[in-house]
């Protein structure tokens, strides 16, 4: 038996023995579209945009309602950024993450981000001393570790087990000679 999803960019057909994988060549969706179309699934007016950001598609979300999106930390947009990823992952494995963002939150939060990761950079270069900071997201974690490793005497290291949200402590210390 063969379920099919309808798109825009097409048909995607998945076998329902192995639901995790495409029954056929992997096809490239339209990560704009697929958002597009969640969001008014769920009844929400929404206008998507597309750019790109670090070398990545960033999706901006333009709506009247912004915190209904954002939710509480950013869980419920962390969320609609994992659950769009899954989806154009299994139909092409390939695809590239995806970032999603709703009234320029992630930039705003990103921008703090990086503020605590150089207050600790400061630390570390007055004292001599390793920082750490966090905990934070996979997602955070992949921000801070991409701005230090421009520095050449110092290093981010994600330290200790996951909590139930993925979270990890950071170490910023210098390089080891």
């Amino acid at each position: 038996m063969v379920e099919h999803a309808q798109t825009r960019a097409g048909k995607i057909n998945f076998s329902m023995d192995n639901p995790a994988s495409p029954a056929t060549t992997p096809i490239t969706l339209d990560a704009r579209i697929v958002l597009q179309t969640m969001l008014d699934h769920l009844g929400l007016q929404t206008k998507v945009d597309q750019f790109t950001q670090d070398d990545a598609p960033l999706l901006h979300i333009a709506t009247a309602d912004p915190d209904r999106l954002i939710g509480r930390n950013g869980q419920t947009l962390d969320q609609l950024q994992f659950l769009l990823n899954r989806i154009l992952q299994r139909a092409n494995p390939d695809a590239p993450r995806v970032i999603v963002d709703c009234e320029r939150y992630r930039e705003r939060e990103r921008d703090e981000l990086i503020k605590k990761a150089l207050d600790a950079v400061d630390r570390v270069r007055r004292w001599g001393d390793s920082v750490t900071i966090g905990p934070y997201s996979p997602f955070d974690r992949r921000i801070i570790h991409r701005h230090i490793e421009r520095d050449p005497e110092l290093e981010a290291v994600s330290e200790g087990n996951e909590d139930e949200g993925g979270r990890k402590r950071m170490i910023i210390r210098a390089k080891s000679k």
